[in-house]
This record gives C-alpha cells, sequence and structure tokens, in this order.
C-alpha cells in the first residue's frame, strides 16, 4: 500500500488513527500503519503523543508469526469525558460519555419556554458534580437542538461562564455521530442516520466526520418534496415529507380522525400524544397502525432517495419518533430499499435501529466533544472561553 505522508503531528492524521483504533477496539501499530497508509515512523510517533495524551493505552499483546508478541492499542474509556445537552420540545437531556461513547450519566427535566445560557450553565455544574466528574477531565459541552433553537451566541456565553470548550449544533447530525461513535462504525463506511421528531432530519458521516455543507445545513430530510404539488411547508416547498411523515404531520392526522382521537384521548403536547398513538400502532390497534404505516411508507420514500443520491451503506432509525414504533419504520424501509434503491443489487443497505433513541441526539452532542478534543480536523473547533 502506498504510504501517506502526512506530518506526523498535523490533526488529519492524529484524526485517522484515534477512528482506526476506536472502530477497531483493539489493534497493533503494524495494522495500523496498514489500515491507514501511514508510515511506520508517523505511527509510532502518532502513537506516542496519544498514549501521553492518555487518549489510548497498550492494553495487551497478541501473538506475532515474526517473533515478539504485538502490542495492542485501545481507546482509554476513562481518562476524559464529553458533556452533551439536547434541547428537546419540553425537555433537556443531559448526558456524559467517555471516550468510547459509552454513557456515564443521564438525566432529563423539565425546559422552560425560554432556555438561557445562564440555566444551561447550573445545569451542567449541577450534573458534572452529581457525577463526580473531575473538572480537568471534562471536555467541554456540546448544546445540540433543531436548527434556529439556540442562538449563535450562546457559545460564548456559555463558554466564558463554563471555562471550558462549546459547541452548538444540529440534533439530527449529532444523533448520526453519536450512533457512529458509540457502534463503533469504520471510517470508510458511508453512514447516515434519520432523525424522527416534531421534524424530520438526517445525518451523515464520511471518512468519520459529520458532513455539514456549506452552511452547516446538511441533512434537512424533512424538506426533501415527495410530491411537487404536495402540502405547502413552511419553508417555502411544497411537498416536503415532513409534513408527512413526522411526529407533528402524524398526530396532525390523528386529531383530523375524530373517532380516533377522543378513543386515544391524545394529549396536548405532540410528543405526549404521538407515543400514545405509536403505543396503540404496535399493540394491534388497526386505526392508529394504518396512520402510523402510511408516515413510514412516506418516509421510506425520502429515505430512498437519499440513499440513491449518497449510495449509504448503513442507515441508522433514531430520535422520539423511533422509540415504541421503530419496528414499524424499520420494516417499511428495508422493504422498500429491497425493492427499488438503485444499488439493490450491488449491495444491501443495512436498516438498523437505535438502541436510545431518545437520548441519541445528546449521546451525539457529547460525543462531539470527545471527537473535537482527541481527532481534531473532523470537527469545528469549539468556542474556547476568553483568557
Amino acid at each position: 500500500m502506498a504510504r501517506r505522508e502526512a506530518p506526523a503531528a498535523g490533526p488529519g492524521s492524529r484524526a485517522l488513527v484515534v477512528d482506526v483504533v476506536r472502530s477497531a477496539a483493539a489493534v497493533s501499530r503494524v495494522e495500523l500503519a496498514e489500515l491507514t497508509g501511514l508510515t511506520q515512523p508517523s505511527i509510532s510517533v502518532i502513537v506516542r503523543d496519544l498514549i501521553a495524551d492518555g487518549v489510548i493505552l497498550e492494553s495487551g499483546s497478541a501473538d506475532s508469526v515474526r517473533g515478539a508478541p504485538r502490542k495492542l492499542l485501545a481507546i482509554a474509556p476513562g481518562s476524559r469525558f464529553g458533556i452533551g445537552f439536547h434541547l428537546g420540545p419540553e425537555t433537556v437531556t443531559c448526558v456524559a460519555v467517555d471516550l468510547t461513547g459509552g454513557v456515564v450519566g443521564r438525566e432529563v427535566v423539565p425546559l422552560g419556554d425560554r432556555p438561557e445560557p445562564a440555566l444551561l450553565a447550573t445545569r451542567f455544574d449541577d450534573f458534572t458534580a452529581g457525577l463526580d466528574l473531575p473538572r480537568d477531565r471534562v471536555e467541554g459541552l456540546a448544546v445540540v437542538a433543531p436548527a434556529a433553537r439556540v442562538a449563535p451566541g450562546w457559545a460564548r456565553v456559555l463558554a466564558d461562564r463554563l471555562g471550558l470548550p462549546v459547541l452548538i449544533e444540529n440534533d439530527s447530525a449529532a444523533a448520526a455521530l453519536g450512533e457512529f461513535w458509540s457502534r463503533r462504525v469504520s471510517r470508510d463506511q458511508s453512514f447516515g442516520s434519520v432523525y424522527l421528531s416534531t421534524g424530520v432530519g438526517a445525518g451523515l458521516v464520511f471518512g468519520g466526520a459529520l458532513f455539514r455543507g456549506t452552511s452547516f445545513d446538511a441533512g434537512e430530510l424533512g424538506h426533501l418534496s415527495i410530491a411537487y404539488d404536495g402540502r405547502p411547508c413552511p419553508c417555502g416547498n411544497t411537498g416536503c415529507v415532513e409534513r408527512y411523515a413526522s411526529m407533528a404531520a402524524t398526530v396532525e392526522a390523528a386529531r383530523a380522525d375524530d373517532a380516533l382521537a377522543a378513543r386515544l384521548r391524545l394529549p396536548v403536547s405532540v410528543p405526549s400524544a404521538y407515543d400514545v398513538l405509536a403505543r396503540a400502532a404496535v399493540s394491534g390497534d388497526p386505526e392508529a397502525f394504518e396512520l402510523v404505516d402510511r408516515a413510514a411508507a412516506y418516509l421510506a420514500v425520502a429515505v430512498t432517495s437519499m440513499v440513491n443520491l449518497l449510495d449509504l451503506g448503513r442507515l441508522v432509525l433514531t430520535g422520539p419518533g423511533m422509540a415504541v414504533a421503530g419496528s414499524i419504520y424499520a420494516r417499511r424501509l428495508r422493504t422498500h430499499l429491497a425493492a427499488t434503491a438503485h444499488a439493490r443489487h450491488r449491495h444491501e443497505t443495512v436498516v438498523e435501529l437505535s438502541a436510545q433513541p431518545r437520548d441519541a441526539a445528546a449521546i451525539g452532542a457529547a460525543a462531539l466533544m470527545v471527537q473535537a478534543s482527541i481527532a481534531p480536523g473532523h470537527t469545528p473547533s469549539p468556542t474556547a472561553p476568553a483568557r
């Protein structure tokens, strides 16, 4: 294999090595050189620095056909932590993860109508203190939410208040990174996730990094049109899949059926009403199932277009909309992709359900902080506190 002569100390090379160690779980220096294309001297320098920084450690040895056993390298999970806050419609989910993306702490608290940086800073202090996390091992805070929910200036205010780096990101994009990181997905895979909430979003990971687009707005799956003369959307387009397949659209359709709405006693809030509808659907209520299954069919059309455009090999379904009725969506998507995906005769697009769909965005937020710290070059630089 041709050797990639990147500077050993460069962020790209360091990120590449971290990615390979993360996805392999345990790997030798020789294997690292083979998998990355970097020279052995470059690997030695990068590994030495990562061990000194506490990012990786020697975790044992494996037999070698060429003599002495090879020392294996692995991520050092508890050496650092990332904190992620997800601002949902009604709550803020707080999560702490270690360097492998493993969750070490979680709490969900009510969210006021106008969450302010000062309140989030207080929540950060209380959350990390409750977990007894040493401040010098916390890499920072990432706050994620639907687009336009968080003001751009929050990062500076929070960073100065906490004395730690702060990132602001879209929740569906963060969820994709969290699934990628915690599943140990290889950086060679074209990976995507679908995030179903009151809206519909997607996250895309290529080469181990989130794809963000020109204005950090990539992944707006909800505004992919599936009907050129369809329902008008607030974005200005018509027929957007969000108007047919989001939690809000499905609840709207359920409320339009007076008999169904009365029988299920749908709560006022969209997330709560959707959960009631989803539980009825998976429990065999025919009218509820028809509504959710129809939404899944609409979503499958949009997702297939995304898969065809990007030639994705692996897709995870996540977000609160997948927490109860995820099996209905997964079945629809797998069937539709198997029948219509352009590359179906060359490879399967694997569709999986998130193990923690309600927490995926918060987990992803925390993983973003971890990645920004130990694999610079993949993530935009966090806002650092003023000195």
